[in-house]
C-alpha cells in the first residue's frame, strides 16, 4: 500500500543525525551534547557561586599570555620547531594559583575614580579562574604570524619598518582572526556539532586536576596517573631533547650508504624524505598532526594518506623526472636559489630607494628557484583554501 509524505515516519538514523542536545528526563531538561566524546569528557553541572574575573584570573592571565607568546616566538626559528602549549601553562599555573590564594590577603581594593572593587583573594583557587587564565594562555601561545613579515625587512633586508605601522601590522591581522571568529561563531562555537578534540584533552586534564576522587582498589585517581606520566616524560626529554639530540631523526639508509648521495636524499629524517628514519623524541612525533592522542583516528588516517601521496609518489616524480631543473638544487631546503644553483641574492634585484622588484636586474640576473618541495608546499598552502570549501560543501551543503 502506498502513502502520502505526511504518513511516513522517517528512519532511526535521520532522527540520530538531526536529534538536537536537549534531552527530556522527566519534566527537567538536560542540555548534553550530541557528540559521545563530548558526554563522556565535559560535565553538564555548573556551580553559579564561584568567581571566575579575579585579581587571580588578571594577573597569572596575563602573564601567561606574555609567557608563552615569548616562548613560542623565540623558538620558533629552530630547525625542528618546538611548539610550547596553553598546556603547559594550564599545568603550572595551578600551584601559583594555590599559593596566592594562601598567601594574598582577602582586603577590599577600590578602583580610583569608580565604583568597583575587587578582593585579592575571594577564596580558593577553583575551576573557573584556571579555565579562563588557560584561554588567556592558549591566545598567546598561538603566535603571531605577522611579525614573520617584520622579522624578515629587518633581517634579511636590513630594513627598519616603522614601530607605529609594524603594530598596526600585528594587532589588525590578530583582530582579523578574532573577528571571523566572531562573525562564524553560530557554526564555529555554538553548534552542538562543531567539536574540537584537542580541547578534551585540556578538559580532561582540568578534572584530573579538581576533581576530588576515591582512589580505587589497586587503581590510580587522575591526578596520581597525570604525575607519574608528566614526572616520566619530563624526564625521558632530558634525553633527545639535550643528552642525545640526533635520537630525533635516526636513518638507517643513510647509515648503511653514507657515501651515496641518493641514500642520503631517500633516508635523511632532516634534509631528505625520511625513508627508514625515525624518530624517539617526542616533539618529532607531534610534530606531524600535534598529539596523535588527542587527534581522532580518521583524521590522522586521512592526512597520512596525503603525506605518503606526497612525500613518496609526486615529489619523486618531479625531482628525478628533473621538473623545472629541481635536480640543480637541494630536494629540500627553504632558501632561493638563482640558475647556477646559488643562494639567490636578493639585493641584485631590489631597489634601493623605493625598496621594491627591479625588473631589469631581475632579467639580467636569474629566475628564482625552489626547491622541490618547497614549491609543492606553497603550491598545496593556495589548495587549502580551495579544499576547505569544496570539503563544506560536499559534506554540509545540504
Amino acid at each position: 500500500m502506498g502513502s502520502n509524505g505526511e504518513d511516513e515516519v522517517p528512519n532511526s538514523k535521520s532522527l540520530q543525525k538531526h536529534q538536537t542536545s536537549i534531552d527530556l528526563d522527566g519534566d527537567k531538561e538536560v542540555d548534553d551534547s550530541p557528540i559521545e566524546e563530548v558526554r563522556l569528557t565535559v560535565p553538564i553541572t555548573d556551580d553559579p557561586s564561584l568567581p571566575a574575573l579575579t585579581f587571580r584570573t588578571w594577573v597569572l592571565g596575563i602573564i601567561s599570555c606574555c609567557l608563552l607568546s615569548f616562548v613560542n616566538q623565540f623558538f620558533g626559528y629552530r630547525q625542528n620547531h618546538l611548539h610550547v602549549g596553553s598546556i603547559s601553562a594550564q599545568i603550572l599555573v595551578l600551584p601559583i594559583g594555590k599559593l596566592m590564594a594562601a598567601t594574598l590577603p582577602s582586603k577590599q581594593i577600590q578602583v580610583a575614580f569608580t565604583k568597583w572593587s575587587f578582593s585579592l583573594n575571594p577564596g580558593p583557587f577553583n575551576l573557573k579562574e584556571h579555565v579562563l587564565i588557560t584561554i588567556f594562555a592558549s591566545c598567546g601561545a598561538s603566535g603571531v604570524s605577522a611579525v614573520s613579515i617584520y622579522i624578515i625587512v629587518k633581517a634579511f633586508y636590513h630594513r627598519s619598518l616603522n614601530l607605529v605601522a609594524a603594530t598596526l601590522l600585528i594587532q589588525t591581522s590578530q583582530l582579523l582572526g578574532y573577528g571571523w571568529a566572531g562573525l562564524f561563531r553560530k557554526y564555529l562555537v555554538d553548534s552542538a556539532y562543531m567539536w574540537w578534540p584537542s580541547n578534551l584533552v585540556q578538559v580532561s586534564l582540568f578534572r584530573a586536576l579538581h576533581d576530588h576522587e576515591k582512589r580505587p582498589r589497586g587503581g590510580l585517581t587522575r591526578m596520581q596517573f597525570f604525575l607519574i606520566v608528566f614526572i616520566s616524560s619530563f624526564a625521558y626529554y632530558v634525553v633527545p631533547g639535550y643528552l642525545f639530540p640526533s635520537l630525533s631523526a635516526l636513518s638507517f639508509v643513510c647509515w648503511l650508504w653514507k657515501d651515496s648521495t641518493t641514500a642520503q636524499k631517500l633516508g635523511s629524517g632532516l634534509q631528505g624524505l625520511g625513508i627508514g628514519s625515525f624518530g624517539l623524541d617526542w616533539s618529532t612525533v607531534a610534530g606531524f598532526l600535534g598529539s596523535p592522542l588527542a587527534t581522532p583516528f580518521f583524521v590522522i588516517a586521512n592526512i597520512l594518506v596525503g603525506i605518503l601521496l606526497f612525500l613518496y609518489v609526486l615529489i619523486p616524480i618531479a625531482y628525478w623526472s628533473n621538473a623545472y631543473e629541481a635536480k640543480r638544487f637541494p630536494l629540500f631546503s627553504a632558501h632561493t636559489f638563482d640558475s647556477t644553483g646559488q643562494i639567490y641574492n636578493i639585493t641584485r634585484i631590489l631597489n634601493e630607494k623605493a625598496f621594491d622588484l627591479d625588473i631589469v636586474d631581475y632579467d639580467k640576473y636569474s629566475k628564482l628557484y625552489l626547491s622541490i618541495i618547497f614549491a609543492f608546499i606553497y603550491g598545496l598552502s593556495f589548495a587549502f583554501l580551495t579544499a576547505s570549501i569544496s570539503h563544506v560543501a560536499l559534506f554540509d551543503g545540504k
